[in-house]
């Protein structure tokens, strides 16, 4: 075999040792699984950017609160983060209204509905962001640990040949060497996507924020 077919990236891992073959079978694995999230968590922000934008418009265009309720209701399976949050504190403004005339009372207890739907709604967007920060913190670190365990072995093969030379040398650290490639192929997309994703995240939560001051000041008008 010649030195150019040892070099190969096939023959690479397949003549990797076991452990480093184990190091690369398991980055590639965990590249996959970020690979799956990235582009599911992809769809479910842009879907939420998509959806909190139609309801902004419909709650803007000067429409009847109850109706928006009703809808919300309605179609809660398929209804956005914001509008859950709407829907949590309408429905806690009218159950207090019926009960109490204290209208301080009335407005906190909407703001706490709408403050812990808003929880539940941005702990579902941001699911699974911490699995792709893990891959792309540790990912290069499992590479680089692949990597010094399959150099040792190739120095360590040295101690039985007379004289080293480049094709004896060459084939075990490339080998060593493609674990490392294969942590970064798995880290690299990982930090690119979850400080993309963090940031859209942070944008759509000032914006459930910013709705629900807003909405609560429109609540309190109704009281008066």
């Amino acid at each position: 075999m010649t030195v150019t077919e040892d070099l190969s990236i096939l023959s690479l891992i397949a003549n990797a040792s076991v452990l480093v073959k184990l190091v690369m079978a398991l980055l590639a694995g965990v590249s996959f699984m970020s690979w799956y999230w990235i582009f599911r968590k992809w769809f479910a922000i842009r879907e939420a950017r998509k959806k909190t934008e139609q309801f902004e418009r419909d709650f803007w265009s000067g429409g009847d609160l109850n109706a928006l309720y009703q809808s919300a209701v309605n179609d809660r399976h398929h209804a956005g983060a914001m509008e859950r949050i709407f829907e949590a504190g309408y429905r806690e403004f009218t159950k207090l209204r019926s009960k109490s005339h204290d209208h301080g009372a009335i407005i906190d207890g909407a703001r706490r509905a709408m403050r812990a739907s808003y929880q539940r709604e941005v702990d579902d967007i941001e699911a699974h962001l911490a699995f792709l920060a893990s891959v792309g913190s540790v990912s290069p670190y499992v590479g680089l640990f692949g990597t010094v365990w399959g150099i040792m072995n190739a120095f360590r093969g040295l101690s039985s040949v007379g004289t080293a030379t480049l094709a004896h040398v060459a084939p075990g650290i490339a080998e060593a060497l493609v674990a490392t490639a294969i942590g970064l192929f798995a880290a690299i997309p990982a930090v690119v996507a979850y400080n993309r994703f963090a940031h859209d995240i942070d944008r759509l939560a000032i914006r459930f924020e910013s709705f629900m001051e807003e909405f609560s000041n429109i609540l309190q008008r109704t009281l008066r």
